[in-house]
């Protein structure tokens, strides 16, 4: 008898290994991957909608094969999907990369690629309320929580800036008005990325110090350091 309490309600067939079970789940696991591609697309990242299609029917897949080989054949251990996991870890971890501005790039989505499989291999066991639960979860966690994050970041006393100086003498000249501005330096570091352009760039890391800086914006301070003589660009990361 099915545990699970979409299963129960469709009926003993959704959880065996039948075509009608196979239709059904390839087809949640689309609809699904199509609303997370297309989440993903729609901020240009990396992974869109073809991904996240092909890496859930695969899981799901594995899933369902696992199915067979543990209830018909007795394997001790779902092979199938942990292979899937360990391949998508590889490829998901080579997929993280730091920009020119040293900005780590891929991270949110090689993550999503990473649980999605998990959740299409949930779904592919006929585990349809758990796979469901989750999406959804997953779906809040990249929608909802987006502009909490950003005005938490906002907010914080610490962030960081890609800085592009007119020349590499004018560094002295930036770090003292930061200082008079109202701000610790806690890290600055040349960028490797334009070590050989002729360029004088660097990433620094800021604390904001005086109490009535708090109240501006991470945007306020930064058009305001942008104003200064020796400054070429400044901009956020992050």
């Amino acid at each position: 008898m099915p545990t699970d309490y979409i299963a129960k309600w469709l009926g003993a067939w959704s959880s065996e290994v039948n075509l009608g079970s196979t239709a059904l789940k390839t087809g949640i696991v689309i609809l699904m991957a199509v609303i997370l591609g297309c989440e993903r697309a729609r901020n240009r990242h990396a992974a869109g909608l073809r991904t996240f299609i092909v890496l859930s029917i695969g899981s799901m897949f594995a899933g369902i094969a696992d199915i067979y080989f543990i209830r018909d054949l007795h394997v001790g251990f779902s092979f199938m999907s942990a292979a899937v996991f360990i391949g998508i870890s590889i490829i998901t971890a080579n997929t993280i990369v730091y920009s020119s501005k040293n900005q780590i790039m891929g991270l949110t989505t090689s993550i999503s690629v990473w649980t999605m499989s998990i959740i299409s291999a949930v779904l592919g066991f006929g585990l349809y309320t758990a796979a469901l639960i989750g999406f959804a979860a997953l779906m809040i966690g990249l929608l909802a929580f987006s502009k909490l994050e950003t005005y938490i970041k906002n907010k914080s006393d610490h962030f960081e800036i890609h800085l592009e100086l007119k020349s590499r003498s004018s560094l002295q000249e930036f770090i003292s008005a930061a200082r008079k501005f109202g701000l610790k330096i806690d890290n600055l570091e040349v960028n490797p990325a334009y070590a050989n352009s002729g360029l004088s760039v660097y990433t620094v890391r800021f604390t904001v110090a005086e109490k009535a800086l708090r109240k501006q914006t991470h945007s306020d301070i930064i058009e305001a350091l942008s104003v200064l003589d020796c400054v070429y660009h400044i901009e956020k990361i992050g």
